[in-house]
Formats: structure tokens, C-alpha cells, sequence
């Protein structure tokens, strides 16, 4: 590598602080006539000052510098500047540059290494250690923990095998479960087959009408016995059997029940995770990975966040240019510039809808739904880079901006064709998904959206409105009936409840905000999902030690936290039936890697399975931290 990029954070002046960058050249030329472009997280403001560098040009989290001194940078030299006038004071070390190229006068572009953002004048102190050793209760690797098991302990058989007489569609089921089990642990043995071998011990599967559909009882004895009274009981009993086998194999600590019973079903029914694609790509592999993850963990909402203002990630047919445009990111590319560790080369990231059919396909066949959510009215930087005939000709450009630093990137409700995009988008996405559910975001829109709009400011002189959100909740409330009209049911985030929002019937509210939100939209009538950054979203950091990765503005959420929030908290009673259930958040700003992922995502992912799974009772901290070493990564 020969440029290298070093970033200082010093805390004065308040209350932001100031970003030193050092960029030093480590080729044995001089570089002349250039220019510094990087994606950082912590953004330099519109009102700023900068000292030894012009800033060319700023799009989000895209910054372009140019030196000052314009004398070539001799080997071994380093140019050195500084600014203030931040959006923030940075919380973690990978809070300032993620990437960073040089540009050359001919529009050569040469990579730049970037270091960590470091501390001015303060070391940092190690991170402490995230898990506790732990101990275990039961030794069964049984994660999420079941809500009532008692059972003696014992050998491992080799495997269990199909008891003589069972039905093609459970025999199919099992080796379903058994094909998950290879896919997440290629090397592993196997855990289930279909005749008697040496070694092993018979399954057999009984039907009781009376459990309910999640729920399943498993007996050991001679033979185990798995009752349930839907395939999908009888999956998730398959899944615990699979995890006790696995742990058997894995650890000498943990065994097998040689008799007992297990009496298990779900604390909520709502047991979700979300994933961001537009901040961060994931391939279809890698999703349907995410997937077999999340089946493991008993979970069975999988929240597809597929638009967003850094990509459009959706195949539309009717509007070809929402992928051609709005997926594809670059140096060369003005209004759709690198973002959030992306390099200059151009970039072409989205699913084709057969890609998508095929997700939904492998999610099914694994027990989870898949609810689609395109996001709208905000976060649609994207979409109007791809349809700008959806902009007001005349609403003056960068007259607001959102708190990610994108400028008039809001879908503008008083344009008709606007309706129209999202009428087509809704029947193409309805097509794929046959989910009940269609997420339209609602979130995050720029308190000064569209006042500079001369056609927002009629239709609100029309009907009647004052102010951005009451132009939102208008605008929801046309969604929500296309949505109803086509028998969906509209989920938001709990914004989508502003400025009057939207009628609570057949909706449902996503509280992220904080856990106060949640009780609050119960009590106006909504079904709430509970999401709250402070617990579930899985791309904050997990401690406030600096040299942690992740996002701060929720204040580090340690695994221990995740795993004992109660989501139902201070509900009342009587609002308690409004509390449909709890899901995870993967916001990819910072999954800048696969390996990023793993270290923000796990061990909290099983932490949020458990609290979603098992009631307070029968939740264990050590015994949790002791098991949850033995799960599966991305």
C-alpha cells in the first residue's frame, strides 16, 4: 500500500470536537494534482471550518478534499488537515473514515489504506470481554432455552433414525432439518437418517390437535417421541433434537436425554430479524444463510429492508431504471456517489425477481415468512436519482436534508406519479412476497420536508395541513389504502404515527426509538412490534470502550442486555394482547465485512431468539453465555 490515511478525533471545540486527517505518500513519487476522496460516518456540516484543505464536494457520507498547498507531496511527505463543524462527535474507532482513493488530473484513482479513528491525547482502554464463561444447568445444547424440560442425562446415540412406519411427509421434514443442520455445520456429523444403523435410536412422531401450532412435547425413552400438531411444531421439535445432538457431538460437556420430557412452545409469536441490503450487499447466498440462521434460533420473520436512499435492491419490471440507476453506486456516478465504505469503481448490486422468489422459496420451506418493506416516503435518495421526473421541477435543490446527511431525499406527495410508481412497485413486490405483511418504512423524514415545495404547499393549502408530518400522515393514509385494497396489512415504523397517522386497524408499528414508544402506540390502538435500538438493533456497539465497532447513538447494548430486556416491561395488562412480539435490527452503516458482521451480530442475535422465545422464568444468563459459543456465524 502506498498512500495511507491516518484520523485523530480531538474533543474541542464543543460540541462536536475535530477530525485531523493525515494522508501520507509511501511511493517513491511525488504525488501532484490531486485530490482526497473518502465515506465516512461522521460528516463535515455545511457550516464548518477546515484548515489546509478545500472541500470540493460533499454527498452524504461521500467527501472530496483537495490541498490547500498545491506543491507536489514528495516520498514519504504527509499533507495534514483538519476540520470542525461535524454532525456529531464521533463514538468508536471506525466513526471516521471507512474508505478512501485518491484521484489524479487525468482521473486515475488510487487507493488509499485507511487507518482506525483514533483518540487525540487519550489511550484507549481494551474492550472487555463480551460473554462470561457461563455454566451450564442442564447439559443439553438447547438455544433458545425450552419453557419447560425435565430430563436425565445421558449418551449421545449416533443418530436418530426414522421409526418404522412414519409417513413420507414427516421422514422429508426430518431430513429437512437434518439438510440445515449440514448446511450450518459442513463438517459436522450427520444428526438424522431414515433406516437403523448401529449406534443409533428410532424417532417417532405422534399428532395431538390440541397442542398449539408452534408447540411440541419430545419424550425420551427407548425410542424419542416428537408430538405436535402442525408441521411446524414438529419442525421446531426436529431443531431442538438436531441442537442436543450437535452439542453432543461437539463438546464432551454437554449429552443427550435418556429420558425426560420437553413441553415447549414460543413466548411470542412475532419472532423477527431484519436485514438491511442497501447500506451493505448481501448475495442471495449469503441471505439464504441468514435464513437457515435464523431457523435455527426458532425465529420466523424475516424483515427484508430492500430500498433505502444508498440502493434500490429490488427488481421492478414496469421501472427498469430503479435497479439500472438506483442500484448502482460510483466515482463516476454524481448523483449516486460512493457511501458508507464503498470504493470508487462502480458498483451494480440487486436481486432479479426470480432471485427473490427463490429466497422466499428457501424461507418457506424453513418455517419463516418474509416481509418485504420498501421504504417510503423518506429514505428515497435512490429512487429520485433513478426517476427525477418524481422531483417538483421547481422545490430548490439541498433545501433540507435527513439525519444521514442525504438532501431532498423524500418522495414528494404532491407529484400524482408518485402514487403511481408506488401502485406498480406494490403489485410487482405482491407478486413475489405472499407475505400478509408489506413494510413502507414511514421513518426518518427531514422535519422540513417539502416546505420549499410549491406543489407541497398547495396540496397542503388544499387540505387543509400544517406542516411536514401532517403532509406525511396524509400521504401514509393514500398508502395504507392502496395496501388494503390489495389485502395487505401496513407496517411502519412508529413514526408512520405522526402528524396524525394512520387509522391503527389492520396496522402494525414498529417501536425503534425507545421502549416508551411502544406503550404509547398500544395505547392509541396499534399492534407494536417491539424493536427498541437500546436492546434489539444489532449494529450498536456492546460496550463504551472506543475500540469497539458499531453505531452509539442508542449507547452501547452489551449481549447481556439484549438477552434481558422485557420487551412487554411496562405494558399494562390490558395492552399486553397489543404486543405482538420482538425482532432484531441488522442496520449495515458499518458491515463494511462478513467479518464485521459476525462480531456485531453474534452472540446478540441468539440473545433477541431467546427473549423471543422463552419466558422470563426460564431465562439464564450463564447458562446462555455457556451455550451460545456453540452457534453458527454468517
Amino acid at each position: 500500500m502506498t498512500y495511507f490515511l491516518e484520523n485523530t478525533w480531538l474533543p474541542d471545540p464543543a460540541p462536536a470536537g475535530t477530525w485531523q486527517m493525515t494522508l501520507t505518500n509511501l511511493s517513491d513519487a511525488p504525488l501532484t494534482d490531486f485530490t482526497l476522496s473518502l465515506t465516512s460516518i461522521t460528516r463535515i456540516m455545511p457550516d464548518h471550518q477546515l484548515t489546509g484543505a478545500t472541500l470540493l464536494q460533499r454527498d452524504a457520507n461521500f467527501h472530496e478534499f483537495a490541498p490547500i498547498n498545491r506543491a507536489p507531496l514528495a516520498s514519504g511527505d504527509s499533507w495534514f488537515f483538519s476540520a470542525s463543524g461535524l454532525n456529531r462527535s464521533p463514538f468508536h474507532r471506525n466513526d471516521a473514515a471507512k474508505s478512501a482513493w485518491i484521484t489524479l488530473a487525468d482521473g486515475q484513482k488510487l487507493p488509499v489504506m485507511v487507518g482506525d479513528l483514533t483518540q487525540g491525547g487519550a489511550a484507549p482502554a481494551l474492550p472487555r470481554a463480551r460473554l462470561p464463561q457461563g455454566c451450564l444447568t442442564l447439559p443439553f445444547a438447547l438455544l433458545p432455552w425450552p419453557n419447560a424440560i425435565k430430563a436425565t442425562p445421558g449418551d449421545a446415540p449416533v443418530m436418530l433414525h426414522a421409526q418404522a412406519g412414519m409417513s413420507v411427509a414427516d421422514r422429508a421434514l426430518m431430513l429437512s432439518v437434518d439438510a440445515l443442520h449440514s448446511r450450518l455445520f459442513p463438517a459436522a456429523r450427520k444428526v438424522f437418517q431414515l433406516t437403523a444403523a448401529p449406534g443409533s435410536r428410532a424417532l417417532s412422531f405422534a399428532h395431538d390437535p390440541a397442542l398449539a401450532d408452534e408447540s411440541y412435547h419430545l419424550d425420551f425413552a427407548e425410542t424419542v417421541t416428537l408430538t405436535a400438531a402442525t408441521s411446524t411444531g414438529q419442525r421446531y421439535g426436529l431443531i431442538a433434537l438436531a441442537q442436543m445432538l450437535h452439542g453432543a457431538f461437539a463438546e464432551h460437556d454437554y449429552r443427550f436425554p435418556a429420558t425426560g420430557r420437553i413441553e415447549d412452545a414460543p413466548r411470542y409469536a412475532w419472532r423477527g430479524c431484519h436485514l438491511d441490503v442497501s447500506r451493505h450487499f448481501w448475495t442471495v447466498d449469503e441471505v439464504k444463510r441468514i435464513l437457515d440462521i435464523l431457523a435455527w434460533h426458532k425465529m420466523n420473520v424475516f424483515h427484508w429492508h430492500l430500498t433505502d436512499d444508498e440502493g434500490w435492491r429490488a427488481q421492478i419490471m414496469a421501472y427498469p431504471q430503479l435497479t439500472a440507476t438506483g442500484a448502482k453506486r460510483g466515482a463516476a456516478l454524481p448523483d449516486m456517489l460512493p457511501q458508507l465504505g464503498d470504493g470508487p469503481d462502480t458498483s451494480h448490486q440487486f436481486y432479479t425477481q426470480d432471485q427473490m422468489r427463490d429466497v422466499v422459496a428457501h424461507a418457506a420451506g424453513l418455517g419463516i415468512e418474509v416481509m418485504p418493506e420498501i421504504e417510503t416516503p423518506g429514505h428515497a435518495a435512490s429512487v429520485l436519482a433513478a426517476l427525477p421526473d418524481l422531483v417538483d421541477p421547481d422545490e430548490p435543490a439541498n433545501s433540507y436534508y435527513s439525519v444521514q446527511g442525504f438532501f431532498n431525499n423524500a418522495l414528494n406527495p404532491a407529484v400524482p406519479a408518485t402514487f403511481d410508481m408506488l401502485a406498480t412497485v406494490f403489485d410487482e413486490i405482491i407478486g413475489i412476497f405472499p407475505s400478509r405483511y408489506l413494510h413502507i418504512g414511514g421513518d426518518e423524514v427531514s422535519a422540513n420536508a417539502w416546505l420549499t415545495s410549491p406543489l407541497a404547499q398547495r396540496l397542503m393549502e388544499q387540505q387543509g395541513l400544517s406542516g411536514t408530518f401532517q403532509l406525511q400522515s396524509w400521504f401514509l393514509r393514500k398508502i395504507k389504502d392502496m395496501l388494503t385494497q390489495r389485502g395487505k396489512i401496513m407496517v411502519g415504523w412508529n413514526e408512520i404515527a405522526h402528524g396524525g397517522g394512520v387509522p391503527p386497524e389492520d396496522t402494525m408499528v414498529m417501536a425503534w426509538e425507545n421502549p416508551q414508544v411502544g406503550i404509547e402506540l398500544a395505547q392509541r390502538g396499534y399492534d407494536v412490534v417491539m424493536t427498541p435500538g437500546q436492546a434489539y438493533y444489532l449494529d450498536m456497539v456492546q460496550s463504551e470502550d472506543w475500540l469497539e465497532n458499531g453505531a452509539g447513538w442508542a449507547g452501547p447494548v452489551t449481549p447481556e442486555q439484549s438477552y434481558a430486556y422485557e420487551a412487554e416491561g411496562d405494558f399494562p395488562d390490558d395492552l399486553r394482547p397489543r404486543m405482538r412480539g420482538v425482532q432484531a435490527c441488522i442496520w449495515c452503516e458499518h458491515y463494511t465485512t462478513t467479518a464485521w458482521f459476525n462480531d456485531l451480530v453474534f452472540p446478540r442475535l441468539g440473545a433477541v431468539a431467546e427473549a423471543a422465545w422463552t419466558h422470563t422464568g426460564q431465562k439464564d444468563w450463564l447458562r446462555f453465555a455457556r451455550q451460545v459459543r456453540l452457534h453458527p456465524v454468517l
